[in-house]
């Protein structure tokens, strides 16, 4: 078998290189669904506290996170069109390049993404969980767009607008658990339609205090008062 054919190129490596990238994206685009919509949950449950810089807080860390999954996907694209360019000799540094580039931000989303319990600790109160939304608050004021940010207050408002519209989202009480055996309390139904108004009947109209002593007095007492009325 001659060393010829067993011989790896630039551009096979390249290819690998390009492979083993897109695989990590497409693993990392799965992860970051289950994570960006905790963080829209988080936003929805801060704005319903009233709590609206956390919700930002929590809709500014999502936006980065599909703004660098969508940067990362476009710059693959592009690699793998150079790649297998019949002029890939001319545009091997370019190619090379740019695999260490898309390896560095795949890198950094690894990193940046954390798991379920860093998402969770952007409504958290503790010092841990502050200390950890001001590393993202910090992390975020140099990277994110002007328009990124306006899409991100697009986005706050109309949640915004979704919790506070909805009482139950705001107001609902916790559900009361009836204990085991016990009947759950139950109302009379009230109407609801037109009040009927019913007759009341006739009230004599001597004073109430006097017929009652009229009727205790003796039964002499009483022909006593007929003979003199």
């Amino acid at each position: 078998m001659g060393a010829n054919g067993s011989k790896v190129t630039a551009q096979d490596k390249a290819i690998l290189d390009m492979k083993i990238q897109r695989d990590k994206l497409h693993q990392y685009q799965k992860r970051i669904t289950v994570l960006t919509a905790k963080e829209t949950e988080i936003a929805k449950h801060m704005l319903a506290k009233g709590d609206k810089p956390r919700a930002l807080l929590a809709l500014r860390r999502k936006k980065y996170q599909e703004t660098l999954l969508s940067k990362t996907d476009a710059q693959l694209e592009q690699l793998e069109h150079l790649v297998s360019s019949v002029e890939f000799a001319q545009i091997q540094k370019d190619v090379v390049f740019g695999l260490q580039q898309g390896t560095r931000v795949l890198q950094e989303i690894h990193k940046e993404m954390g798991g379920l319990e860093h998402v969770e600790k952007l409504m958290g109160d503790t010092a841990d969980a502050i200390a950890y939304q001001k590393e993202v608050s910090d992390m975020l004021g140099g990277q994110i767009s002007n328009s990124d940010e306006d899409e991100v207050e697009d986005e706050l408002a109309a949640l915004e607008a979704e919790v506070l519209g909805d009482p139950e989202t705001v107001t609902a009480p916790p559900a009361h658990n009836v204990a085991q055996g016990e009947a759950p309390v139950t109302f009379p139904n009230v109407p609801t339609g037109d009040r009927v108004s019913h007759p009341l009947p006739n009230v004599p109209a001597q004073n109430p205090k006097s017929a009652v002593e009229k009727q205790s007095q003796p039964t002499s007492e009483r022909q006593k008062v007929a003979q003199y009325s």
